[in-house]
């Protein structure tokens, strides 16, 4: 008797009796691909007579130490790892074409082997005289970094068998084949078999791996999304074309602080550190220009000070433009839309353009008031209180929510030259360390405080 066929969506996991051409549960298109069943085996007998071994138990208040960690030196590579590379962990790093991945990790993979770590870099894309001109162009020639060019599967196990490494940089894992899976190089199931063997040899031989992963148009990393929850550590790498800063956000973090951001500068000597990103994402004008305001925010663990810059501009008839670069355009419709029925202040017939300065990508609500009032700067011509940093969430109904760590944003703007901030009623603060505070309880009476109207 023939098995059934299995159809699952490699984006959220659904199972489908059939194949189609879209998802019914997460609508997305051509995500279903056919799964190999599970042998059920004889009738009636289960997993038959014999007993498997018992399993040790042990409750939550056992003693554990926490994991040895391996620094590299690089202080924004390991804030990123949650304080340094831990032994058979398996971590992805992806990131758009031509960002700066494999310099990162080659850079990172020479750090390690002169801290002592046996380091082996093995690329699928480049030649070896590739990388080693890479190598040589940052200074990195020198380094005892063991270098390979493969993208057979068994091959490569069997080589990191004999090694035995303590670390193994896979760049990527699109290029890898394994022949025991019966389609092309990057598809989802050699994506998925070559994750699944080189993660079980990291756990198995001690051994770190870091997996280099393509990304699609819509920026997650490309083949199924269950190779995000194969690995311990998921890392995005980013950075927009134009600018010359990158950063490296934690997404998921078994041994660490998810969320956590650590900040680069593309230069001609590969990347170098930015121990200071609040400096690095604000604007050098002693003069506060209209349209601007400055966002106290949160990344991980670290305050980061950012500006969001606005332009509002009368628009053609019926011909309105909203442009967001760094935000959330669906939060920005909806700042628009408390701003309108809340506070009796229309955008329509208006452009309204949006950006964060210095190429940061925010996703954090508390953003909210200072988007806020960025655009009411712009659409009014007139500049905040020099020296003002600005945060809050802001409900749809006018209301200020107060946020998160509000000593800690306090800090670093005071930190860096700030002498007052508008913040949420409620907030948890003790004295604000000598800043002028001014807590507001709703929208309103912050747009009456700070432009005269509402």
């Amino acid at each position: 008797m023939a098995k059934a066929l299995a159809f699952s969506c490699t984006a959220c996991g659904a199972t489908h009796s059939k194949w189609s051409g879209q998802c019914d549960a997460c609508g997305a298109w051509n995500t279903i691909v056919e799964e190999a069943p599970l042998s059920s085996g004889p009738r009636g007998k289960g997993l038959g007579a014999r007993k498997g071994a018992t399993i040790p138990l042990a409750d939550l208040a056992s003693p554990e130490a926490p994991p040895p960690r391996t620094i590299s030196g690089m202080d924004e590579f390991d804030r990123v790892l949650g304080g340094g590379l831990v032994p058979a962990s398996a971590t992805l790093v992806g990131g758009d074409p031509g960002i700066g991945k494999s310099t990162l990790l080659l850079q990172a993979a020479a750090r390690f082997a002169l801290a002592g770590q046996k380091t082996i870099y093995i690329s699928g894309e480049e030649a070896s005289a590739q990388v080693r001109m890479r190598a040589q162009r940052l200074g990195l020639a020198e380094a005892p970094v063991k270098l390979a060019t493969e993208t057979s599967l068994r091959d490569i196990l069997t080589t990191l068998d004999a090694e035995r490494p303590d670390l193994c940089i896979i760049d990527s894992i699109q290029t890898m084949w394994s022949d025991t899976v019966d389609s092309a190089p990057g598809s989802v199931s050699q994506v998925r078999a070559a994750c699944h063997e080189l993660t079980q040899f990291a756990k198995r031989r001690g051994t770190a791996v870091i997996l280099v992963g393509h990304v699609t148009k819509e920026g997650a990393i490309a083949g199924p999304r269950v190779v995000e929850h194969m690995v311990d550590t998921v890392l995005y790498f980013e950075g927009e074309r134009g600018h010359q800063f990158r950063i490296l956000r934690a997404v998921k973090n078994r041994f660490g602080p998810a969320d956590e951001i650590g900040v680069f500068e593309m230069t001609g000597a590969g990347l170098a550190q930015v121990p200071n990103p609040s400096a690095l994402f604000l604007s050098d004008n002693e003069t506060p220009a209209p349209g601007t305001a400055v966002f106290a925010g949160i990344e991980g663990t670290r305050p980061v000070l950012v500006e969001f810059q606005a332009l509002v501009a009368p628009a053609p008839a019926g011909q309105a433009r909203r442009s967001v670069v760094g935000w959330d355009s669906g939060r920005l419709a909806m700042i628009l839309a408390v701003l309108e029925a809340r506070c009796g202040i229309p955008f329509a017939g208006m452009d309204v353009y949006l950006n964060v300065a210095g190429g940061l990508r925010v996703s954090e609500p508390a953003a909210d008031l200072a988007v806020a009032a960025a655009l009411l700067s712009a659409r009014e011509d007139v500049a905040l209180p020099k020296g003002m940093v600005v945060f809050g969430e802001i409900s749809l109904t006018g209301a200020l929510r107060p946020s998160a760590q509000t000593e800690n944003r306090l800090k670093e703007a005071q930190k860096l030259g700030f002498s007052s901030a508008t913040l949420a009623e409620g907030s948890k603060v003790s004295s604000g360390g000598g800043m002028d505070l001014r807590q507001m309880s709703d929208l309103t009476s912050f747009v009456g405080e700070m432009f005269g109207a509402g």
